[in-house]
């Protein structure tokens, strides 16, 4: 993937293809961002269950906001 994925646009397909983003994940992440709204910083996905530390930093150079 070459061109950053944004966050709060993105559509779960599109997540699946970010690195440890699996089905499971990205259905986490846009029902995260539909209940409480758009993330504010890459460092917001760290309240998706599922989705820590380790997990941000390896996605930050892949996504932006």
């Amino acid at each position: 993937m070459k061109r950053r994925v944004n966050i709060n646009r993105a559509a779960a397909v599109v997540l699946e293809q970010l690195p440890l983003i699996g089905p499971k994940r990205a259905a986490r992440i846009v029902a995260d961002r539909r209940a409480r709204g758009p993330f504010g910083s890459v460092d917001d996905l760290d309240r998706v269950p599922g989705i820590g530390p380790r997990i941000v930093a390896r996605l930050r150079p892949h996504v932006t906001v």
